[in-house]
């Protein structure tokens, strides 16, 4: 077990809130194993063999990172940003910029999904900056195979025990110990299965040790990574053109879908998890019963040849949404996702306020009447989780204030002074 940890110094990304909420991004069901260390606002999750850590505000993200003297190789380097003057690359701000997706223009996007879909309009303004992750293909394989009949909280535990028992530890942390996640062949060994069932996996512990036999011993190497999309590829990758849209979505897509459900626990829903958050398929849209209940709310499915969540609704329901969207559209249904989750009900609630000033001027031969209209909108934040307990009344609501001001200036003369009174 590597000994305890000594982070680098903090460094700061300069990015709004509206382009990235990681408090949103890394809870809505992408990613399972970031950690909220218990009273701050840090998260902490190990990726590519190095301990990350990150907070933000509402101007930056702050980061550190802890990296042991042996880390697990990457399949390639990442590009390597320059670090501050004097200092070397900063790896550990490429490999961010990479894992939270940084090149694409969010508030364009948000912008361009809104203008295609009213729905989405009225819902995405109060959750903004939420990203599709680019994960690790193997790790959301797993992942969503674990997320079989589950919730996220339980999907957690299981992604944090399998990490535990079989993946490599990288350091102790507040006697907390981190491990990154384990390789296929570290889920192959004799008697896996039977500490999974042990462990509280049930019927998932057959599907996780017969998928990473199947990937490790009956796959080419690099197979799962080969299904890919081009234009979101693995870390220091160039990228390349993905193929021409279709209704369906591009055949890239449509080949990856089809050979992940060769595997075993996958079925169209797991395979879709995978292809939009492993393999960077935007046109991926997962279905469950929690997106089809917004497709029978919101867009008028459930009736007709609709009626059920059947494969040819799945299919009908994806398609709508590419139409609708394009071929980022599994981010869009994302955030729609997200804005549907219990931990996220009714967590925005807004009130809006108007006042008033008027400053009168007299001169000489004409009143000077200046007016300026402040509109504030308060934001109340409420406990962010239902299983939160909140000790002080005070530290329940977080108020946000945004406030614009318009100035106007009117002249009149002394007539008109005169007639008011």
């Amino acid at each position: 077990m590597s000994g305890i940890v000594a982070f680098s110094e903090w460094r700061k990304l300069p990015v709004s809130l509206s382009e990235l909420c990681i408090n949103t991004t890394l809870r809505c069901g992408q990613s399972f194993r970031w950690h909220n260390v218990p009273d701050s606002d840090e998260w902490r999750c190990v990726l590519h063999g190095r301990l990350l850590s990150l907070r933000q505000d509402s101007t930056y993200l702050y980061y550190r990172a802890y990296e042991p003297a042996k880390t697990r190789a990457l399949e390639s380097p990442p590009k390597k940003t320059p670090g501050k003057d004097g200092e070397g690359p900063d790896e550990t701000l490429s490999l961010i910029k990479h894992y939270f997706n940084l090149s694409s223009n969010l508030t364009d996007l948000y912008s361009q999904w809104s203008s295609q879909d009213p729905n989405f309009k009225k819902k995405a303004p109060q959750f903004t900056g939420i990203r599709i992750l680019r994960q690790d293909a193997w790790e959301a394989l797993i992942s969503f195979i674990c997320s079989s009949n589950n919730n996220i909280a339980r999907i957690s535990q299981m992604v944090e025990k399998l990490c535990i028992h079989y993946g490599p530890p990288i350091g102790t942390v507040d006697d907390r110990a981190y491990h990154d996640f384990p390789c296929p062949e570290a889920l192959t060994g004799e008697g896996v299965e039977a500490s999974l069932r042990s462990l509280g996996f049930g019927y998932r512990a057959k599907f996780i040790y017969k998928t990473a036999v199947m990937v490790s011993q009956e796959r080419e190497q690099g197979w799962l990574d080969s299904l890919r999309n081009p234009e979101s590829p693995s870390l220091g990758v160039e990228a390349a053109p993905g193929g021409e849209m279709k209704p369906e979505g591009r055949d890239g897509y449509r080949e990856a879908h089809e050979k992940l459900l060769e595997l075993q626990g996958v079925g169209p829903k797991v395979a879709d998890c995978v292809c939009l958050m492993g393999l960077g398929w935007g046109e991926s849209v997962p279905v469950d019963t929690h997106v089809w209940q917004i497709a029978v709310r919101d867009y008028k499915f459930g009736r007709g040849a609709h009626k059920s969540l059947t494969k040819a609704t799945y299919d009908a329901v994806g398609n709508h949404f590419r139409k609708l969207w394009g071929k980022e559209a599994g981010w869009a249904h994302s955030v729609l996702f997200t804005a549907d989750l219990k931990t996220f009900s009714d967590r925005l609630s807004a009130s809006k306020k108007m006042k008033v000033d008027i400053d009168v001027k007299e001169e000489k031969d004409h009143l000077e009447l200046d007016m300026k209209v402040t509109t504030a909108i308060a934001i109340k934040r409420p406990a962010e989780d239902d299983e939160i307990k909140v000790e002080k009344e005070e530290e329940k609501e977080n108020i946000i204030i945004q406030a614009s001001e318009t100035t106007r200036s009117t002249r009149s003369t002394r007539a008109s002074k005169r007639l008011r009174r």
